[in-house]
């Protein structure tokens, strides 16, 4: 077992004081996004014995065990991060497994640097994520039911926006979310960016079920996702709760704190509420334009205390242990890697006496026990 060092992302939508609360350590004034836990090469923890990634590829089997480097490959599978919101990230979907392959195929053949502003698919894997509330957290979540998202357009009073309220309740469903999020993302940016200076005007004197969207309209005045996002299921989640997004499901994540784990991956199609490219025609042939309900996710509980928050996928597992001091050791012993952080209270990993903020990795069938009074993140995957 390895305590790890981890390193924070200072983008700017991250919340300056989030993080550093959690870690007990004074605010330095710059945004404090995430904190990343895992093999990522763009920002691998560190070990005693070196960063995750050369420890790995140094030793496959001996690290993440040979169960799942037969099923994944020899690499972590997962990455867990702390995500701290201050203000909304941008709207985005995620590809399938087989759409990545595809797309980072052809920009590889044409010749797209990886690091090109305009390029897609940095890799050529899936990304589907999970995030866990550590604190009340809003985010967006899939499409509404096109009959309701007319209602929140129409509800607005305004007359640009008439038209597409219209569509939503003349067309089957695919089709009326296919042709309004085209046309949103198509449109003059003139006349769409004061379009959105009247919907914020009228949010904001709204309140109510509007009061979302003129936050977000605060930190991105004129962006076309702003009304996109009235497309899609606004979600408050509470501790403990979390969401799972899957292949092509639009989703934001708006403000809060929460443990975050995906496929490690960095594919992301982006729809607005972002200075960065959207590629429009990309776009649309990965969302699935279907109406969702958001699927808020509790835990179920399962044998010696754990926690665990069931998801379709086998890159990750994620589960949590609430501890209570004088109660019996839980042993997480696996034949998968793991990697276990402390969110609350103080923890006892092995040798490691662990504080919120703070992780170990666990390679495939090390002994692990968990002792204290406190709370603790499993990631794990499923081999």
């Amino acid at each position: 077992m390895d305590r790890l060092s981890n390193t924070i992302r200072p983008y700017a939508w991250g919340s300056t004081t989030a993080i550093p609360q959690l870690l007990g350590v004074e605010p330095s004034g710059e945004p404090q996004a995430e904190m990343w836990m895992g093999a990522h090469p763009g920002a691998p923890s560190r070990l005693e014995r070196g960063p995750l990634n050369a420890v790995i590829d140094a030793d496959p089997e001996a690290e993440l065990g040979a169960e799942a480097v037969a099923k994944f490959g020899p690499r972590l599978p997962f990455l867990l991060k702390l995500l701290a919101a201050g203000a909304p990230l941008s709207l985005q979907v995620h590809p399938d497994l087989q759409q990545a392959k595809e797309g980072f195929a052809d920009e590889e053949q044409r010749g797209v640097p990886i690091d090109a502003p305009h390029r897609n698919y940095k890799d050529a894997n899936h990304k589907p994520e999970l995030i866990c509330a550590l604190t009340p957290f809003d985010g967006l979540c899939g499409f509404r039911d096109p009959n309701e998202a007319a209602e929140l357009l129409a509800g607005l009073g305004i007359d640009s926006l008439k038209p597409y309220a219209d569509l939503l309740h003349a067309h089957p469903e695919e089709a009326a979310l296919r042709e309004v999020l085209t046309a949103i993302l198509t449109a003059d940016k003139h006349a769409m960016a004061a379009t959105v200076g009247e919907a914020t005007a009228a949010a904001e004197r709204l309140g109510g079920a509007y009061t979302p969207y003129a936050s977000i309209a605060h930190h991105y005045p004129g962006d076309p996702g702003v009304i996109a996002a009235m497309l899609l299921n606004y979600v408050r989640l509470q501790p403990g709760e979390a969401l799972f997004l899957g292949a092509g499901v639009p989703h934001a994540y708006l403000n809060g704190l929460g443990v975050e784990i995906m496929a490690n991956s960095d594919n992301v199609l982006r729809c607005g509420l972002t200075p960065k490219h959207v590629d429009v025609p990309e776009l649309l042939r990965i969302v699935r334009f279907e109406a969702t309900d958001p699927g808020v996710l509790r835990p179920e509980a399962g044998p010696d205390g754990e926690e665990v928050y069931e998801t379709p996928i086998d890159e990750f597992r994620l589960s949590r242990y609430v501890l209570a001091e004088g109660s019996a050791a839980s042993d997480l012993t696996a034949r998968t890697p793991q990697i276990l952080l402390c969110t609350a209270g103080e923890v006892r990993a092995g040798e490691f006496e662990l504080a919120p903020g703070q992780s170990v990795f666990v390679p495939a069938g090390e002994k692990a026990q968990i002792s204290g009074n406190g709370t603790i993140f499993r990631a794990t995957v499923v081999a």
